[in-house]
């Protein structure tokens, strides 16, 4: 300890000036990062009932017999609501946010392939976020065939309810980034795809234990969750084969 220097010292004084422009230009891409996701949230919340209709009507709930167990639970309902929101719309601009940081950093080359994968990766976020929607729709449809067959009635927590689709089809919007990810770490040098070959069942692993952690509580849904994350881990390193071989044949 008696080595280390002060904080007056020049070593710590000059370290702080080298650092302090990154350190402020983070801080203000956070703030404006973090005030944006507050107004989408705030958004989100107060048009909730809206939102939640319309989505009632995407996912053919109407047939549903969804209900109200608090008389205080519409705030919760309202709160997933904002959240769900935010994390969508804040998307795209975290996105943005982290290319025009990291800019400087790259090389022509690097940055144009990072620009290229930006549109591609918007679309896996919305396949994602619509596909986590769909398996949890087939969950309610498997509820209620259940419950018809069997003669036995059916009332769903419209909180719970709601909270746990809007959630999984937003983590699972944001899981489907996994293979740009790996990508651009293939493509910059960061990780070798023969790496990730060898240790291609820790993926799978660790893909299952991923869904086991989303809302759905069932076995099966975890499954489906889980294999888009190991088909497109597959899918990546096969594109990343491939485009090394056109590559190297030019």
């Amino acid at each position: 300890m008696e080595n280390l220097p002060s904080l007056d010292s020049p070593q710590v004084q000059a370290a702080v000036e080298k650092f302090a422009p990154f350190l402020h230009e983070v801080r203000r891409r956070v703030v404006t990062t973090v005030l944006f996701f507050v107004g989408s949230t705030s958004f989100g919340f107060f048009f909730y009932e809206k939102i939640i209709g319309l989505l009632i009507k995407i996912m053919h709930l109407e047939g549903v017999n969804i209900v109200f167990t608090s008389p205080f639970q519409f705030i919760n309902l309202a709160i997933s609501c904002g959240v769900a929101c935010g994390v969508i719309i804040t998307f795209p601009l975290i996105l943005y946010q982290i290319l025009s940081f990291v800019r400087p950093a790259l090389q022509k080359r690097e940055y144009t392939l990072v620009v290229r994968l930006i549109p591609f990766s918007l679309f896996l976020f919305v396949v994602g976020f619509c596909f986590g929607a769909l398996v949890m729709k087939w969950q309610i449809d498997i509820f209620l065939a259940r419950s018809v067959s069997l003669g036995i009635g059916n009332v769903l927590d419209i909180s719970q309810l709601l909270t746990t689709i809007m959630l999984t089809a937003a983590l699972m919007g944001i899981l489907f980034e996994f293979p740009i990810v790996l990508l651009l770490l293939m493509r910059l040098g960061i990780v070798k795809r023969q790496f990730l070959s060898k240790y291609r069942l820790y993926v799978y692993v660790i893909s299952f234990i991923i869904a086991i952690f989303l809302p759905p509580d069932s076995i099966l849904a975890d499954v489906l969750l889980s294999l888009p994350l190991i088909l497109m881990f597959e899918c990546t390193l096969l594109f990343d084969r491939v485009w090394k071989k056109k590559r190297d044949s030019k």
